[in-house]
């Protein structure tokens, strides 16, 4: 169950409620932030789902903008005096069960006063707030997440989680190696800056780039002489070299295998 319940109206700020939902789902976890037409699956009864998942959050944010308190209901009466609107019912219910309710004013113009709230909801005027400003949008979001990570220590843990697995994720595709003890180096993660020729990958072994000619990694002597359009010999104990379009192996002892390249 989520630890987050993200509370709007969809006629006010749903798009502020979708910006504050993505960053605290970045941040924590998407499984941990709870916003209706997001977390709501098809076919599922939604006022069961709401109840539910804001008795079990642990904080409400609640998303205000300037058209929050004047927003009317179908029968022209205001929304807020209505005791079935899903918007105050949730913030009802956040504070019976509770939960932590942070205010998140939207701009700078939107204001919460205490004469324009409903008897139920006249509490949500003493929460302290939160702004966030589309022109100081990175910063206000990175506060409320920090506020809330503060507050919650189960958020904060989550957060650590998910930093280890992207450092995790980083290191195994795309970092750069610059030591290997044995294993495999791939190709995608090892970055050399020496264009031809060949250099030791630590334990690894010999990394050949750009070879233009014979190749050989046993530890004895190369001759690379032609004999009378034969194969390449060695004086050493075996590796690999290639002859006309032909890939060769040599392992000593006058053995020698041959592969189309």
């Amino acid at each position: 169950m989520p630890d987050i319940f993200v509370n709007y109206r969809t006629i006010d700020e749903d798009t502020g409620a979708t910006l504050i939902e993505r960053e605290l789902s970045r941040r924590f976890g998407s499984e941990r932030v709870f916003r209706a037409s997001k977390s709501i699956k098809a076919g599922r009864r939604f006022p069961q789902e709401l109840l539910t998942a804001v008795r079990r959050s642990s904080v409400l944010v609640a998303v205000i903008g300037d058209r929050w308190a004047d927003a009317r209901g179908a029968d022209g009466r205001r929304a807020l005096d209505d005791p079935e609107d899903w918007t105050r019912r949730e913030i009802v219910e956040a504070f019976e069960s509770g939960a932590l309710v942070v205010p998140v004013l939207i701009g700078r113009a939107t204001r919460l006063n205490r004469r324009d709230l409903p008897p139920e909801l006249v509490e949500l005027a003493d929460c302290q707030y939160r702004r966030l400003d589309t022109r100081n949008a990175e910063a206000d979001l990175a506060r409320l997440g920090d506020d809330l990570a503060e507050a919650l220590p189960q958020l904060a843990e989550a957060e650590r989680q998910i930093s280890r697995i992207e450092a995790e994720s980083d290191d195994v595709a795309g970092s750069r190696v610059g030591r290997v003890d044995g294993g495999v180096v791939q190709a995608g993660d090892y970055h050399h800056q020496q264009d031809g020729g060949a250099s030791n990958v630590s334990n690894s072994g010999t990394f050949i780039n750009t070879a233009n000619g014979p190749l050989h990694t046993g530890s004895g002597d190369q001759n690379n002489e032609i004999r009378n359009g034969g194969p390449v010999t060695f004086n050493g104990d075996g590796g690999s070299y290639v002859e006309r379009g032909r890939a060769q192996q040599w392992f000593g002892g006058g053995h020698r295998s041959d592969r189309e390249q």
